[in-house]
Parts: structure tokens; sequence; C-alpha cells
């Protein structure tokens, strides 16, 4: 069978600074319609037509601009959520606003850029979350339309941004109120999309060629959290969503043990059978927290407390506050529960393997939360964790 390369898509930071094109050229261009605007990735080095889907101008000196997300093939919850950008000419002087701590001031004088809503901000800083192949993508593509003696301000608003940060993990790395301009290049890869896996799986082959032991991260937070563990990135795994595939193509390539490193609020769907763990083809996180809860005798009261939240850190926090609560550190409720949800997952983990590829692997599991603390790792996850990091610090393959 023939399989087609999944589509890609781009970036919020190429919608982001598209709209801004678009309505910069709305001013310049004395209000002349505009349903496409072409921009320079960068990275890569192409050049890209985005469509406009509204555009206005709202005072003598400033215009609005929309765009929709289209992150390609992937199973990415920012899919078609719109992106304004807000171009307001300046003369002089570049204007501020009353929060100074979402500004972030470009190197060149002549740009300005602002988070607005739905944009979040680092809590440590205080900076707007815009990072540097946003920024850059700005200052390349909006210098070369403006005259010397131009000066803007570009506030980007996504309207939806607050509400879809809720079903991120940005909180973990200091990101909150909103989602970021994030990226290292204007691709969105299709990291949810078939076409996906058999990368992945291709990755995972190579190098089972040279470690017996390899640790899975679903994500980018989880591989740099991994690194600065003292893990060597040669001997993680990228797997986003697709966990079930990936465990059982481990045992196919001669895998002997696996530690799941990963958020809590991504991981404990594997307890409940999950294995494909994006939230638009099934979640139940919240009823396999409760569940493990129940079992271990956790009060009627405070089990609907849990059903209840929000979220699964939400959860752990009201868990937390009980042991504060009880001033016994015997009794911890976030230990106890969480151990079992480690082992759950070690086990339903190793029986995915056994069921579908008849391999034994032995497979460990470490959670941490949005702080990005390790709130527990199972019995078999600390042994291997132990061991894959003294070989990476000692260059000695497992």
């Amino acid at each position: 069978m023939n399989h087609s390369q999944p589509r890609s898509g781009y970036t919020l930071p190429v919608f982001a600074c598209a709209a801004a094109i678009a309505a910069f050229k709305y001013l310049s261009e004395n209000n002349q319609p505009i349903n496409t605007v072409e921009l320079d990735l960068i990275e890569p080095a192409q050049t890209v037509e985005i469509p406009i889907e509204q555009i206005a101008k709202i005072q003598p000196n400033t215009a609005l601009a929309v765009t929709r997300s289209d992150p390609g093939e992937n199973l990415d919850l920012t899919r078609n959520t719109p992106i304004w950008a807000m171009v307001e000419l300046i003369e002089n002087t570049v204007k501020t606003c009353e929060n100074q701590t979402n500004i972030i001031p470009e190197q060149n004088e002549q740009i300005t850029l602002i988070g607005g809503e739905g944009i979040g901000y680092d809590k440590n800083s205080g900076n707007s979350a815009i990072y540097r192949y946003a920024k850059q993508l700005f200052k390349e593509n909006l210098e070369r339309l403006l005259k010397p003696t131009d000066r803007i301000q570009i506030t980007i608003i996504l309207p939806e941004g607050r509400q879809l940060a809720k079903r991120t993990s940005n909180e973990a790395f200091g990101v909150v109120e909103g989602l970021s301009l994030l990226g290292t290049t204007g691709i969105s890869q299709p990291l949810s999309a078939p076409g996906q896996l058999e990368a992945y799986c291709e990755e995972l082959n190579q190098k089972a060629t040279q470690y017996k032991s390899l640790v899975f991260c679903v994500g980018e937070n989880g591989l740099d959290l991994a690194q600065k563990l003292g893990i060597s990135p040669e001997q993680t795994v990228k797997t986003a969503n697709w966990l079930g595939p990936m465990l059982a193509a481990a045992g196919l390539a001669g895998i002997e043990s696996i530690v799941l490193f990963g958020y809590h609020g991504k991981l404990i769907k594997l307890a409940g059978g999950i294995f494909h763990t994006h939230h638009h083809l099934a979640d139940g996180r919240l009823e396999i927290l409760t569940a493990h809860c129940a079992n271990l005798g956790l009060s009627t009261e405070n089990l609907q407390t849990i059903f209840q939240c929000e979220t699964t850190e939400a959860a752990l926090n009201h868990l937390r506050s009980l042991d504060q609560n009880s001033g016994s550190q015997n009794l911890s409720w976030v230990k106890q529960i969480y151990e079992s949800i480690a082992s759950t997952i070690d086990q339903r983990s190793e029986a995915y393997i056994r069921d579908r590829v008849q391999q034994q692997v032995m497979v460990g599991s470490v959670l941490f939360d949005r702080q990005r603390k390790i709130i527990i790792k199972s019995a078999a996850g600390d042994t291997l964790l132990t061991k894959i990091c003294y070989s990476s610090q000692n260059n000695h393959l497992l």
C-alpha cells in the first residue's frame, strides 16, 4: 500500500505575521482589497502565500487583519483558530501601552511588537510569549515594507487563546493566560498524522541498533526536561500521541526496556488502556484518576471533587491540599494514588507490547507536573532511569 506524505501546514507565528503584513499594506496602499499576502518563512528559506480572511481600517492610522490557523494534517488544537493583527502607524515616536511588561521592542525601533489578548506571558519575566523565530519573522518581513521614517506598533490577538491554553501544558513551562508564538520554523510538521508515525519508527529503529533501553517522550517539553535531568538526546525518542504503535515498534526492534517520561495529564490515559493519547480521539483522564482514588479509599466527598475538576492538574493540587491538611507523610494521597497509576501504566504498556508483537519489554514510567517537578517514578521507572542517566554520563551503551 502506498502512503501519501501527510500535508504539512504553518505555525502560528506565520499566520500572525501574515495578518500584520496585510494590515500594514492596507494602510499604506489606500485600502486596496487584500485576499492573500506573500511571506518569507526564513526557516525554511521559502516564500509562501497566506490567505487573509478579513481586513478593515478601524482608525485613520490603524488597520486590523484576520487570518486562520492551518497546521496541515495534524490534530492540532489551534486548527482554524482566528489570529488578529492590529497595525498602527506611529508618528515620530513609538507608542507604548499601559502594561509595559507585555511589550517586546525590536532591536530596530521601527517595530514594536505587543502580545494582546490570548497571547500568554512568561510568569517569571512578565514578557509576552513571543519567541525568537516569531520576532525574526516579523522583523525581516515587515522591515522590507517600511520606509526609513515609518514606525509601526503591531498587536497580536488570539481571541480563543486563553481558552485553548487550558488544554495545553504551557503552564508547566511558565506560560500563562494564553498561547505562545513559539517554534523554530514556519512549517507545522504533521506530528499526529499517520505519515509521521513512519518517521518516528525509523528514528526508533536507528537508535535500537545502538541502545537496548530508550526513553519515550510525547513532545518537546518532555525531551527538554529529560535532557536537563541528564538523559542523552541520543537515547530519547519522540512519540507524539502515537504511544501504542511506538511501544509495539520498540518490541519488534528488539528494545529490552522503555521509560515513559511525560506529563501526568497525558500519560495517565495509558492507565485506562488509551494508547493513542490525542484528546480528539479519547480522554477519560479524570475518570481514571477518580477510579484509582476510589480504589485506595478516598472519601466520597473528595472523589466527587476530583471527578468535577476541570483538569488533572487541578485534581493533583486538590490531593496535595489534602496531604498538607493531614500533616502526615505516611498517609500521602498523592504518593499512594500516583504510585498506583504509574504501576498500572507499566503493566498495561508491557501487556500492550506482549499482546501485539509477542515480545517481553520492561516498561517504567516517570510522571511530572506543570511545574516540571517529578510527581512519581514507578519502581521500574526509577531503576531504568538511574541506569540510563549513569550510562549517558559515562558514555556507556546499555
